[in-house]
């Protein structure tokens, strides 16, 4: 199994080596990276190109490592247990099996997705060391011990909230996902906009990595909302013109509202306009 990248995602050079070698080394490999710069959509194209099943485990702030595992559904055991259901005799009926449980016993080895890790509390981690290490764990409830039949290829997305334990760091394979440089961006660019025009594009490029480079900024756009900003701009035929317009009136880019996220990054904007329309006056 080796992870080539596919048609709709551009995967570096150093991703790719990351990737195969969290597959040969049979270890979680363990994705950084800004917002917005692929990594949940990583795990996706992963199965995609090897042609696997992909199981998704979504973390919240709520999230026990132990769901991940498996649930014992107590309450419902104690009502059919009131209306005489003959299901209660089985305890195996109220076992809701967790993700993990999906990728260990799944037929052919899947990728198992842990998406950004870092949301859960901070012991969620060191509750899954041992399940991660031996790729198994035990029932209580049916006294039995789930077993891998195949390690799953393992991929776990973080946003750096919160810092991971060590014992969790040093059984991962680590990646950091680097904003791309500005030939990266065309080539992915072009998957999305196969035929975009160059002009547009070197404009649109050329604004996207200004507002990024404003100091102060808050929340730098990423990879994504520069897509979506591209489809924004050819849904309104907004043109290279437009872009390269620097009077007072367009130092705020068209359709900002896909580049910036938040009050304090429009405010920076506008008080960086209303100080050049001082300078130029």
């Amino acid at each position: 199994m080796r992870f080539t990248g596919t048609a709709d995602y551009v995967a570096t050079k150093d991703l790719s080596i990351a990737v195969n070698a969290a597959i040969t080394l049979e270890r979680p490999l363990l994705v950084k990276g800004e917002p917005g710069t692929g990594k949940t959509i990583l795990a996706k194209e992963i199965a995609r190109n090897l042609g696997v099943p992909l199981i998704e485990w979504h973390v919240k702030s709520t999230t026990k490592a132990q769901q991940g595992l498996y649930e014992y559904d107590a309450v419902s055991r104690l009502r059919d247990s009131q209306l005489g259901d003959a299901r209660v005799h089985d305890i195996a009926n109220y076992i809701r099996r967790g993700k993990l449980w999906e990728a260990f016993t799944a037929p052919v080895r899947p990728v198992l997705l842990i998406d950004e890790i870092d949301k859960a509390d901070i012991e969620f981690p060191n509750d899954l060391l041992l399940e991660l290490d031996r790729m198994e764990f035990f029932v209580y409830e049916t006294g039995e011990t789930i077993k891998a039949v195949q390690r799953p290829i393992v991929i776990i997305t973080s946003n750096n909230e919160k810092e991971l334990p060590d014992a969790f760091l040093r059984r991962c394979f680590f990646h950091y996902i680097r904003f791309p440089d500005a030939d990266t961006m065309r080539t992915i660019v072009d998957v999305h906009f196969p035929g975009l025009k160059k002009q547009l594009l070197d404009e649109a490029l050329r604004v996207f990595l200004q507002v990024r480079d404003v100091p102060g900024i808050k929340k730098k756009p990423s990879t994504s909302e520069l897509l979506d900003w591209i489809k924004l701009l050819l849904n309104e035929d907004i043109d290279e013109t437009t872009l390269r317009e620097q009077d007072s009136k367009k130092l705020i880019p068209p359709l900002h509202g896909a580049l910036l996220k938040n009050e304090q990054d429009v405010h920076l904007f506008e008080r960086l306009a209303f100080m050049h329309r001082r300078e130029t006056r």
